[in-house]
């Protein structure tokens, strides 16, 4: 597994590189074959990736991009999971502290989120999005992190 992490933004209450790392091997499901790269970045870069990809004109939490290997290549050649996560510091500190959750939980649950959507899970139908949301508690409890879908105090 390669997780390469890039901190484009400088915010305090970020979770090191191993918790962030260990967020990522546990939504694997014990693979190895993996090559991630987890970006922090600011609103406006946020927000400008949000436009971009998505249409969306605001920053939000998580993105992931999963890779594609270049017209030619073998399928062999690449990772079973390969591809990239963009973590907005700002929104996620926010959302933790909105939704009273553990800041490291917070970021540890979006994490795992980028990387299942990486493994080719979706939320976009109801069915869809439950079986993701299973899969994070499952994930997250791993961790010791509680459910981050309980209703907050």
């Amino acid at each position: 597994m390669s997780v390469e992490i890039q901190r484009e933004v400088d915010f305090e209450a970020m979770p090191p590189d191993e918790d962030l790392v260990a967020a990522v091997a546990a939504a694997l499901d014990n693979s190895d074959d993996a090559a991630i790269c987890i970006r922090i970045v600011d609103e406006a870069e946020g927000r400008a990736l949000n436009h971009r990809w998505r249409g969306k004109d605001y920053a939000t939490n998580v993105l992931a991009f999963p890779g594609s290997l270049p017209p030619g290549l073998p399928e062999g050649n690449a990772p079973a999971v390969f591809g990239d996560i963009v973590l907005c510091a700002p929104v996620v500190a926010r959302e933790a502290a909105e939704q009273h959750k553990v800041a490291e939980h917070h970021w540890a649950h979006l994490v795992v989120h980028g990387v299942l959507h990486l493994r080719g899970f979706d939320h976009i139908h109801p069915e869809a999005a439950a079986a993701m949301e299973r899969l994070e508690r499952i994930v997250l409890e791993e961790l010791s992190i509680p459910d981050p879908y309980a209703a907050s105090p």
